[in-house]
């Protein structure tokens, strides 16, 4: 198995109170179950093709990727550090520890109650 190249990393803790970019790479059934509220939504697959959205985030502060549990956040940063898209850092623990830690959700699922698949 083939390690992902070593990729800068923050726990939901350490994140910015203010003027946090949060890029979350899950699929759609994930994301419409709840996410965090100010995040952009690109699923892992397609981001290559979506790069052009990606330019448009702010690039004067790092970008923090999100998934559930912080694996396919973590090949998205690398990627996205690598193409030199943004300056991309992986949630440690993902949309899990952001649930444990109590940071806001919001659900996309008409009467169901925002959860992380």
């Amino acid at each position: 198995m083939v390690e992902p190249p070593e990729v800068p990393t923050a726990s939901v803790t350490d994140l910015p109170s203010e003027g946090l970019v949060l890029l979350d790479v899950r699929e759609d059934d994930e994301w419409a179950a709840g996410h965090a509220p100010e995040a952009k939504h690109v699923p892992l697959g397609e981001l290559p093709a979506r790069v052009g959205e990606l330019a448009e985030l702010p690039d004067d502060r790092p970008v923090y990727v999100v998934c559930r549990s912080g694996g396919r956040s973590a090949r998205a940063a690398a990627w996205l550090n690598a193409a030199g898209v943004v300056d991309a850092v992986n949630v440690a623990g993902g949309m899990k520890s952001w649930q444990t830690e109590g940071r806001a959700l919001v659900g996309e699922r008409e009467g169901a109650a925002p959860e992380v698949l």
